[in-house]
């Protein structure tokens, strides 16, 4: 197994240098043509801490952003709730909450809260560039409600229809979109295969005024073109390479196609030690952003009123610097 580890690191850094390469920019084309962008943004640690290859692993709440599928695999004899902190560049952050229950043995509900804001920003005009005293925030929301059913011992089927705002200013725009996902257990070799479309749905139009002084006075502008959102298309698996009583070695591998900008691979591994304590680490590749593999640990242990988990994630962009994610479980007896 520390063969396999050291094997998987090496090639984690190697193809940090050759994604270009292997994944050239063909649709660069695409990027800017949607808007909602935080939709894009990774909710947790454990699955961002695995490059984002993760849609055949999710195995937690953190699947209502993932893959609805997956939260059929959480532990049925518990009520399970996330709460996940984002710390962005530049004093942006992004919370993201969920609970999912056991409705029957094949039936399970989830409902979920993402949230993105900035620190106050000063309005600047032509004529005062450096802020007219006046400030505003930007604000984004995502409110989920998921059910997800296991069809046979190896395949079940999730879906997650969201009501979605963005607000900049006096500007805000709102728009309903459907996600939509399975797992499948191949059955031979500890594998998984999976595949999901998050963010379908139709195209917004914003709302509101905006005031702009210029050269030939002011102007008020309350029409404005429609957005569409930024659909992905996901394809995963996911291989147990090791998988013992008190270790476990997961590689996970995907494919990610977005409505909006070129296609990337995500490649990721867990390695899980007796099931108490993770290591994870993952690269995007055909991400120029990308900088420093992403790396990650987590912590779990019981309690007498359920177990406890937390995850830390880290990521790198070559621009806008670090990204911290904290992430705290908690799974209650009934």
């Amino acid at each position: 197994m520390k063969r396999l580890l050291i094997l998987f690191f090496m090639l984690i850094v190697a193809l940090q240098n050759a994604d270009a390469q292997l994944l050239p920019l063909f649709g660069g084309t695409r990027t800017g043509t949607t808007g909602f962008q935080f939709l894009k943004n990774s909710v947790d640690a454990r699955g961002s801490s695995m490059g984002g290859a993760f849609i055949a692993e999710v195995n937690d709440v953190s699947a209502l952003y993932w893959n609805p599928a997956g939260i059929t695999k959480v532990d049925t004899q518990h009520i399970h709730l996330m709460a996940s902190q984002t710390s962005f560049f530049a004093g942006m952050n992004q919370q993201f909450v969920g609970a999912v229950i056991k409705k029957s043995a094949e039936t399970f509900f989830g409902v979920s809260y993402m949230g993105f804001y900035s620190p106050e920003m000063l309005y600047t005009t032509e004529f005062q560039p450096y802020g007219t005293g006046q400030t505003f925030r930007a604000y984004d929301m995502a409110v989920g409600v998921t059910l997800a059913r296991i069809l046979t011992d190896n395949f079940s089927f999730g879906i997650t229809a969201k009501y979605l705002r963005e607000s900049y200013a006096e500007v805000h725009t709102q728009n309903g979109v459907v996600d939509f996902g399975f797992q499948y257990e191949v059955g031979k070799a500890n594998t998984r295969f999976a595949a999901g479309v998050s963010n379908f749905g139709f195209t917004a139009e914003p709302k509101g005024t905006v005031i702009a002084t210029t050269l030939n006075g002011i102007n008020t502008l309350s029409g404005f073109e429609k957005m569409a959102v930024p659909a992905m298309f996901r394809l995963g698996v996911a291989w147990d390479a090791v998988k013992k009583k008190d270790n476990r070695l997961t590689f996970c591998g995907q494919l990610n196609h977005p409505t909006d900008n070129n296609e990337t691979f995500s490649l990721g591994g867990e390695y899980s030690w007796k099931e108490n304590l993770f290591a994870r680490t993952g690269y995007e590749l055909g991400q120029d952003e990308n900088g420093l593999p992403s790396f990650g640990f987590g912590l779990k242990f019981k309690r007498r009123f359920g177990i406890i988990q937390m995850d830390y994630g880290f990521s790198n962009k070559h621009t806008l610097g670090n990204i911290h994610r904290l992430t705290f479980s908690l799974s209650l007896f009934n």
